[in-house]
């Protein structure tokens, strides 16, 4: 993760005001134009767990999607997830069927990313936490889309500025950062970069509002506000663990039942999922350069040996693979 690089001393600023701008106005007036028209077209890019919530948000609220993916098994398998999603709201009596049938409709897949994002207004990235991987991305993406085209990544720890400096529309990327269950969840942390303009944010930020979400808006520093502060916890739930201050169940009933916690760390962790907690717990160690950042040793331990959680059917807890029922998993059982 060393290859994601933080400026710490970074000053944020907006678009030049009109005075500065009074010399070209009809530039200045081409930028506002650009900015403020109405999103209707969205490409995201990812059809994994997160991209797959993202586009059934999107698509339920009125909007025309293209969810992009490399693999047309894991485009099948997203869009079976999103129909099984919306047949548990009509089941639940919170969607008609109707509702679901149009929201379906307005969902369209592709595995090329350079036709996928040729006519959108926006493009939300939600590839794995590949810092890489995401610059390449977005350079496809800044080459194909439209010039007035926003792009916005749905990473949860790497670096607005990093990525958008692989840009030639610097001003037009931004962090869009959706929780997971994306349908379930209200927050959409909102991310500026170094050279976010003002009009791009704003945007974004009534654009969370119209898919029912409440937008938060924070500056581009390592994990942002969520998991600078989520992930040291879920450390520290790992490191009392290894060091036998308490059992698996005991540390998640003390946060559920003495904090209030809806899930307790280590299940979080599990769900999250194990690796994703490495990854962003590195980039925090490597952005801040503090100790109280390094990941666990358990916990890069069971990373190397495929104990990711959820997704993996083992972490923490062991998963039934069909109802999702939990048990302690046999290492940690006391």
């Amino acid at each position: 993760m060393r290859s994601t690089p933080w400026n710490r001393n970074v000053q944020f600023h907006s678009t030049p005001s009109p005075e500065v701008m009074a010399s070209d106005k009809s530039l200045f007036n081409t930028f506002v134009a650009e900015n403020k028209r109405s999103m209707k077209k969205i490409a995201v890019v990812g059809a994994g767990t997160m991209g797959n919530g993202i586009a059934h948000v999107f698509a339920m609220n009125g909007f025309e999607v293209n969810l992009i993916d490399i693999s047309q098994d894991a485009l099948d398998k997203a869009t079976a997830t999103i129909s099984k999603n919306l047949d548990r709201m009509v089941a639940k009596g919170k969607l008609e069927d109707a509702v679901k049938n149009e929201t379906l409709s307005r969902i369209s897949t592709q595995t090329d990313l350079n036709l996928g994002v040729a006519d959108r207004d926006l493009i939300v990235e939600a590839a794995t936490e590949n810092p890489e991987l995401k610059r390449k991305i977005f350079q496809g993406m800044d080459t194909h889309a439209p010039t007035h085209a926003i792009l916005a990544t749905n990473t949860s720890s790497i670096s607005i500025t990093w990525i958008a400096a692989a840009t030639k529309r610097p001003d037009k990327v931004i962090g869009m950062h959706f929780m997971n269950p994306v349908p379930v969840m209200k927050l959409v942390e909102v991310i500026r970069g170094y050279a976010t303009s003002e009009d791009v944010c704003s945007s974004v930020m009534e654009l969370s509002t119209k898919l029912d979400k409440i937008p938060v808006e924070v500056n581009d520093y390592p994990g942002f506000i969520a998991n600078r502060i989520l992930m040291p916890m879920i450390n520290e739930a790992i490191e009392s663990l290894f060091e036998g201050v308490g059992g698996v169940e005991e540390i998640d009933q003390v946060m559920k039942l003495g904090m209030a916690h809806p899930m307790g760390p280590l299940q979080l962790a599990d769900f999250i999922g194990l690796d994703v907690c490495l990854s962003i717990l590195n980039v925090l160690h490597d952005g801040f350069g503090r100790p109280k950042y390094a990941p666990c040793a358990l916990l890069t331990n069971m990373v190397a040996a495929g104990k990711l959680g959820v997704k993996s059917g083992e972490g923490f807890y062991l998963y039934d693979s069909e109802t999702r029922e939990k048990v302690v998993a046999p290492k940690f059982q006391r």
